[in-house]
């Protein structure tokens, strides 16, 4: 017999739906600050559109090929149009929550994930070739991707692989997808010739923040019920955060001999990243391990990034795809089914084949992300141009893609030779 539907399980899961939600416009903030003030629009259209591409795809589409129970690689049609999913549960993925809660939540994450690789190609990619492969890629990688990992029968979870809410699925795709945009797209015209300098800061904290408290969504609404797991992922997911913050200001102070509000923002989404896979199977204590870990990790790779001719512009693949990737393997170490008998025991508590499997769910991901993602910019290249006109690239791309400005208090983007001058900048 089904149990009846948890009216507090309900409310939790909505809750964190609408946080994960926020999540999205809270990236565009991030995104938005980071980049020159001509391109701020468009920063922010790039994140915002994944709202409407990637959500209408999802209830087409997506959500059945995602979770549908099909072949170990990919679902079926079954729940495509959202046909049988409706107010009653489904027992397969949770049996106190309406099918229909569960599948909102899940879009949430899938509308996120794509999103996020445009911090990787701004300033320089056509709008419209973005579009085209925002929902190409989330048809190709995430929707796969999400069904080896957390659908009934997918290959990986059968496997053993744990990723609790989105390491692998989320943050791992979507760096190394960033990778391969930025370096099929090739450095911005003025790359390490003019410093990218951040806008505006405080967006960078604004953002910040409400990606941090959507997170909780993120990570706790994963338990998928008001629980004690929901409360422990709460939990670790402050904790890595914290964690990492603190241990990214004192490498800048290290190295730089200040600690800046930048780093102290991307610190905090580094640990966020970090903790994702293991929040719901590892000690808050671990939590602390695991975003301080990831920190280090990301750090260094920014630091490397900098010594190359990469123009991963905002970071994205040091971020979210060194984040992941440390995240997904510091979960084959610290889990404990002390915390969630429903995980596994990692390399510290006497199992060091889970090590070893999360190491495989990660190299499986990066090469067929990394894979699919140049094939499909390859593709659109041959339909769509994917770089904008250099005169556009240079005076900004608010004004040519969007025709609007983000701050009235301009009076124009300046002729080209003055953004050559001065980098674009006003």
């Amino acid at each position: 017999m089904n149990e009846p539907i948890s009216a507090g399980d309900t409310s939790w899961v909505l809750i964190s739906t609408a946080l994960v939600f926020l999540m999205t416009p809270g990236l565009a903030f991030f995104y938005g600050g980071l980049v020159r003030r001509r391109n701020t629009l468009n920063t922010f259209m790039m994140t915002f559109v994944a709202l409407a591409v990637v959500g209408v795809l999802w209830m087409l589409c997506g959500y059945s090929l995602a979770f549908a129970p099909s072949s170990p690689w990919i679902g079926n049609f079954s729940w495509a149009g959202f046909r049988g999913v409706g107010q009653t549960a489904e027992p397969q993925y949770s049996a106190t929550i309406p099918h229909l809660v569960f599948a909102m939540f899940q879009g949430m994450f899938a509308i996120i994930t794509p999103a996020l690789i445009c911090g990787a190609i701004v300033e320089r990619m056509t709008f419209r070739a973005y579009v085209v492969f925002l929902a190409l890629w989330f048809l190709a990688v995430y929707a796969p991707v999400c069904h080896w990992v957390w659908a009934v029968g997918g290959w990986m979870r059968d496997k053993g692989a744990l990723d609790f809410a989105g390491g692998t699925v989320v943050h791992i795709t979507a760096g190394s997808a960033a990778l391969v945009c930025a370096r099929f797209l090739g450095p911005r015209q003025d790359h390490r010739r003019t410093p990218l300098v951040p806008h505006n800061v405080p967006f960078v904290l604004l953002g910040a923040g409400l990606l941090w408290f959507g997170w909780f969504g993120f990570n706790a609404g994963s338990a998928l019920a008001a629980n004690g797991l929901a409360t422990l992922a709460f939990t670790t997911t402050f904790a890595g955060a914290a964690g990492a913050m603190l241990v990214w200001l004192g490498l800048e102070t290290w190295r730089n001999g200040k600690p800046s509000a930048v780093g102290c923002a991307t610190g905090a989404v580094v640990g966020l990243v970090g903790i994702t896979p293991a929040a719901g199977y590892v000690t808050p204590g671990a939590a602390l391990a695991i975003g301080a870990i990831a920190a280090v990790a990301s750090f260094t790779a920014i630091q490397l990034r900098a010594k190359t001719a990469l123009d991963d512009t905002l970071d994205v693949f040091a971020c979210h795809g060194i984040g992941g990737i440390s995240g997904a393997l510091l979960t084959g170490i610290f889990a404990t089914k002390s915390v969630n008998p429903a995980g596994a025991d990692g390399l510290l508590y006497g199992n060091p084949g889970q090590l070893g499997i999360q190491a495989m769910a990660v190299v499986v991901t990066l090469i067929y992300t990394m894979a699919m993602t140049g094939g499909l910019l390859f593709l659109i290249k041959l339909a769509i141009p994917l770089r904008v006109e250099l005169r556009a690239e240079l005076e900004g791309l608010d004004r040519h893609a969007h025709g609007e400005n983000a701050y009235h208090d301009e009076t124009g983007f300046g002729s080209l030779g003055e953004a050559v001058l001065v980098g674009g900048e006003k």
